[in-house]
């Protein structure tokens, strides 16, 4: 790789994609990357799941708000350090973990992306061969021959969907945000028409608000409550703990601010009574609830229907998996070796690696995909404890640019030969109290509260540990300047 380098900026740190950007993005372009991450299939069975909770409407809708507001205020608070120095997540933890010690929790965020970006492609291909087979019917005789688990039908319909990806991906960032500022509002199109549709075929006297066969009362509607709250959160944290690297392109963190607030709680918000009311038309519709919105398109009579609204959710899942699951490999298996791997090296491997892990063996072992992710996931809360508590309480929100691409050991962010021991115990003692939670029977009450837990005692554990410290984690930086 042959990019200019700033002079002091080590080859071992350093690339045209983790250096510093202009920052050009708007909060619309905010709001369209939480479209892309909301709007998906994966996203529309959660939101239709919370509404079959035995939750009365109301209770959905309370927990739906704070759990998103949650969020709202974390993607804030994790946004901002990457929008002052416009490079990208793997970069900024290099405040906290030192300049190689952020390979770390760099590399736990991208594994589990690889993970998730093979069963979120899965998922799709799964849901594009029903459309397929709908008008191929002929092809269902490859449903019957498999290799390494999937049928040949099905490895086409992943193949397709995984270059589809790549040569968005390939592009580039800018291709990216294009793709993705037309992919949300794409989907809102036609979820508001198939909306339409069941509503018109249905009857609105027949939409009903809860999913649920019962409901609950009291005490266990309140513990429902805040599950549901927990679960909003959890299905966020991945994209949010990431999100600094799209804010590091946009104008200013008031740009950021406006885009969360759109993107997050009123998005979510409409996207999921959209859901519901799709969901509950299907039952007087096709005599059965649809909770896979391709799988109901594939019902509708209409072959230009079917057409246009498979190909949506296809699109809007592609959307979620780049931004998800691709970008952040992408920056984060290139922080490894930055004049090794570029950010489009980064990417292929995730996605190759993808192939590899063989995702609908992964999915389709739920003990296997318990144990996998669940070990990776019991990181993500001490993470953001630990980054949010560095930046905010140790550092005071000042960054030396510079010296995040300093190797030497006069750099600010060298601690012990290049690593921050310090992050690296507070990280492994919580997350080793976060697999406790996960696999320990006597835990389980509280172990959808993972996330919280792991958070507040990650944090809590590094600032004590480096106020302890004889020799503190760092100077204070000195401001950052312009880029």
């Amino acid at each position: 790789m042959t990019d200019q380098r700033p002079a002091g900026y080590s080859p071992r740190l350093h690339n045209h994609d983790l250096g510093p950007v202009p920052q050009k993005w708007t909060w619309y372009n905010i709001l369209a990357f939480w479209m892309s991450d909301v709007h998906s299939v994966g996203g529309y069975v959660f939101a239709a799941s919370l509404f079959a909770l035995g939750l009365a409407s109301w209770q959905v809708l309370i927990a739906l708000l704070v759990g998103i507001c949650i969020i709202q205020v974390i993607a804030n608070l994790v946004a901002k350090p990457s929008q002052q120095a416009a490079v990208p997540y793997p970069v900024i933890c290099r405040l906290a973990f030192g300049v190689f010690g952020a390979n770390i929790p760099a590399i736990i965020r991208g594994l589990i992306a690889v993970a998730w970006y093979g069963i979120q492609t899965y998922l799709a291909s799964s849901a594009l061969v029903i459309v397929v087979l709908r008008f191929f019917p002929e092809l269902a005789a490859y449903q019957s021959v498999t290799f390494l688990g999937l049928s040949w039908l099905g490895w086409f319909g992943f193949l397709a969907l995984w270059v589809v990806q790549a040569a968005v991906f390939w592009t580039g960032m800018e291709s990216i945000r294009r793709f993705i500022d037309w992919a949300g509002p794409a989907v809102y199109a036609v979820m508001f028409a198939l909306a339409g549709w069941i509503v018109w075929r249905a009857g609105w006297d027949n939409i009903s608000f809860t999913l649920a066969e019962k409901e609950l009362s009291g005490w266990a509607a309140f513990g429902q409550v805040v599950m549901a709250i927990a679960l909003v959160v959890s299905y966020f944290s991945g994209p949010t703990l990431n999100f600094g690297d799209f804010s590091r392109y946009c104008r200013s963190m008031a740009d950021v601010r406006r885009g969360n607030f759109w993107g997050l709680p009123v998005n979510f918000l409409a996207f999921s009574l959209v859901t519901v009311v799709i969901v509950s038309g299907t039952l007087p519709i096709f005599g059965e609830m649809i909770h896979d919105p391709i799988a109901t398109v594939a019902r509708i009579d209409n072959t230009t229907a079917v057409l246009l609204g498979a190909f949506t959710f296809v699109t809007a899942t592609v959307g979620i998996n780049i931004v998800a699951n691709f970008v952040s490999p992408a920056f984060d298996f290139a922080n490894v070796a930055p004049s090794r791997i570029s950010w489009r090296a980064g990417g292929m491997i995730a996605a190759v690696a993808s192939i590899f892990i063989t995702p609908w063996n992964l999915f389709n072992n739920p003990e296997v995909i318990h144990y996998t992710l669940d070990v990776l996931a019991a990181c993500i809360g001490p993470l953001f404890g630990i980054l949010l508590v560095d930046y905010y309480l140790i550092k005071k929100q000042q960054i030396d640019v510079d010296a995040l691409f300093n190797d030497t050991p006069s750099g600010r962010y060298w601690y012990t030969n290049g690593v921050n021991w310090i992050a690296v115990k507070a990280l492994l003692l919580t997350a080793l109290v976060g697999l406790c939670f996960t696999f320990i029977e006597w835990f389980k009450p509280i172990a959808n509260f993972a996330w919280f837990t792991g958070c507040i005692l990650g944090g809590a554990v590094f600032y004590a540990l480096t106020r302890w410290s004889p020799v503190q984690a760092a100077n204070l930086p000195t401001p950052v300047g312009q880029h």
